[in-house]
């Protein structure tokens, strides 16, 4: 277990671009080993000519030039040494999705006030906005500053400016017990643009509401100067049942991530208090993906480890131990993970199923340019499974930056991303505008529908999440190091996008609406994770045949990733069938923290497939 302390240096030029992960050596796979042996674990034609020998993690040199033996790892082949790790099973390509019957629609329901590049949807309903250092917003503080942040009211459609201390250039986060988000790293100042916004890359933010005291309501983001132990750019978080936060990956200094000084492929743990343990720790999934390491897959499974995902190859990890508890096959198909992003779900989780769930990811693609094709292939995985194995389909089309968002009605909606590219600044193109619609419950192959198609294009730096009400709101699409405004465009012909919309889902839309159960009254508002009973009276609509319950937690969304997130269906008691008069359900909480993390939630009450307006919740 190695622990490595923050001495990198930062590049302030930095914050301008983006860790860009160049062409790959054209040098042929498998050409003859004439170099020394590696000392450090990298190695190839950018490396001195080193090969890998017996260097314990593989001796293949990847065309990136690290040593490693698995797909993840050298992707399309080796500068010298053995590519013996091929998938043993091909990745499909893409497969029709026929229309569904009710597909929903979209509506422009306000400006969002600044590029959004992070989201999260807070305990008082409204949702706050987060975006990088820009020589433009719609908004402007105080001190006559831009702002970088903002606060939306789905309720009214308006916009409030927040002020951060230092700059939150893509950065990871989540929330804590008490409801306060966190937002840790960052980039590094613009201090010829905004003097008043400091070095980013260890900064940690805070920011505070209420579901039931709006004195918090327009507050800015609070920095007491709490710092990362190590500087990370494009770092994944995850609540952990005990409360802390588990903060993985992050580029030291948004430099070349095929170098490996610049690479910190560590975890940190933060407290219950949001502050850092004090030791960065070494994680071997992280070190064998590099350069594609950053932003991780982080999902925590029911007996409190976590499955990490990071380019092609995954794991459960346990984070006490810090160690490796299983290995999975590398997932067929294209880099997955940042700047070849897909989207990664953690399928809901339910007392019927003990509260084990599949995983799947989705999309992604083969390099960072924009000429790289995207995946259309899927890999479904159930980490329970004595042999699991990853379950193969396909999206319509190849997709990047696609991001996958739960629903109450047990079903996910993947939207936003590209056909062609990658992420990064100007680097992708050919929208995907439709809606798709995934149901995990149908049988391989029946799985897929596609939904309303958007008139807006959701390219880099955009966010789906799910509001309260069962709607989902879309915003962002900022694929330029600064804000081109309308009716500029950047050299693909895209604009930043202010605009704000609203989807529909299906089971909101046509005569769907009016079936909502109404009246919902909750006896408790705060759930202790020990199988605690509350019940929950509403109305149901005329000849209801069931009703179930979800606890929903929308975590932190950037970069095609909803971190935290998670769904759940609590095991309810009492419907009666038919009866249009008030219902009383009996429902179970959820049995423990690792089932449900501790921090903020909504009940959402669904009565033959449509959801009432969600209430927010803590679970302790």
């Amino acid at each position: 277990m190695a622990s490595t302390s923050s001495t990198a240096a930062q590049d302030p030029g930095a914050s301008n671009s983006e860790p860009v992960i160049g062409p790959a050596t054209s040098t042929a796979s498998g050409a003859a080993a004439t170099g020394s042996a590696t000392t450090d674990g990298t190695c190839g034609a950018s490396n001195d000519g080193t090969v890998c020998g017996n260097w314990p993690q593989g001796s293949c040199c990847s065309m990136y030039g690290f040593c490693g033996d698995s797909t993840a790892h050298y992707g399309e082949g080796c500068q010298s040494g053995p590519c013996s790790q091929a998938p043993v099973v091909a990745a499909p390509g893409p497969s029709p999705a026929p229309a569904n019957a009710n597909p929903g629609s979209f509506k422009v329901v306000g400006q969002s006030g600044v590029p959004v590049m992070h989201a999260a949807l807070m305990p008082n309903g409204r949702v706050v906005f987060l975006d990088k250092v820009e020589n433009y917003t719609q908004l402007k503080l105080g001190d006559g500053y831009y702002a970088y942040s903002a606060e939306y009211d789905p309720a009214t459609n308006e916009v409030a400016p927040l002020a951060y201390k230092t700059n939150a250039f893509c950065s990871g986060g989540s929330f804590l017990a008490n409801g306060t988000l966190v937002n840790v790293g960052g980039n590094a100042p613009l201090t010829w643009l905004d003097p008043t916004v400091g070095d980013g890359f260890q900064g940690i933010r805070y920011l505070t509401r209420s579901s039931s005291d709006a004195r918090f309501n327009g507050d800015d983001w609070v920095e007491p100067g709490n710092q990362l132990n190590m500087a990370r750019w494009y770092a994944s978080v995850q609540t952990m049942p005990d409360g802390t936060l588990f903060v993985a990956s992050g580029s030291l200094n948004g430099l070349d991530p095929t170098v490996l000084t610049n690479n910190n492929p560590t975890y940190e743990i933060l407290g219950t208090d949001g502050t850092t343990q004090g030791e960065s720790i070494t994680m071997p999934l992280l070190v064998k993906a590099q350069p594609y390491y950053m932003y991780p897959f982080l999902h925590l499974l029911n007996d409190g480890t976590l499955f990490a995902f990071v380019s092609k190859s995954a794991e459960i990890f346990d984070v006490a131990g810090s160690q490796t508890v299983k290995t999975f096959p590398d997932l067929p198909g294209s880099y997955r993970t940042y700047p070849n992003t897909g989207g990664s779900v953690l399928l809901p989780l339910s007392v019927a199923t003990d509260w084990q769930s599949d995983i799947i990811i989705c999309g992604g693609g083969a390099y960072q340019d924009i000429t790289s094709p995207t995946d259309a292939s899927c890999g479904r995985i159930n980490p329970y499974a004595a042999n699991s194995a990853w379950e193969m389909d396909a999206m319509p089309s190849g997709r990047g930056m696609v991001e996958g968002t739960l629903l109450p009605d047990g079903t996910v909606l993947w939207l936003n991303g590209a056909r062609f590219g990658a992420e990064g600044f100007n680097l992708a193109t050919d929208p995907a505008l439709e809606v798709l619609i995934y149901d995990p419950s149908a049988a391989l192959g029946q799985r897929w529908t596609t939904g309303a198609r958007t008139t807006i294009p959701r390219l880099y730096h955009s966010v789906a999440l799910l509001l309260l009400d069962g709607t989902l709101m879309l915003a962002g699409s900022n694929p330029d190091q600064m804000p081109v405004v309308p009716p500029a465009t950047d050299p693909q012909g895209f604009a930043t996008e202010f605009r704000v919309e609203i989807y529909t889902p299906p089971y909101l839309s046509g005569n769907n609406a009016d079936r909502r159960p109404t009246d919902i009254i909750l006896s408790n508002t705060i759930l202790s994770a020990n199988g605690q009973q509350l019940t929950i009276t509403f109305t149901a609509p005329p000849n209801a045949q069931a009703a179930k319950v979800a606890l929903y937690h929308g975590g932190f969304v950037t970069h095609a990733l909803h971190m935290s997130q998670r769904m759940l269906f609590l095991a309810a008691e009492g419907f009666e069938v038919g009866k249009a008069t008030a219902q009383m359900l009996t429902v179970t909480g959820p049995p423990n923290n690792n089932v449900a993390p501790p921090g903020p939630y909504v009940v959402y009450v669904v009565v033959d497939g449509v959801p009432g307006v969600g209430q927010f919740v803590t679970v302790a």
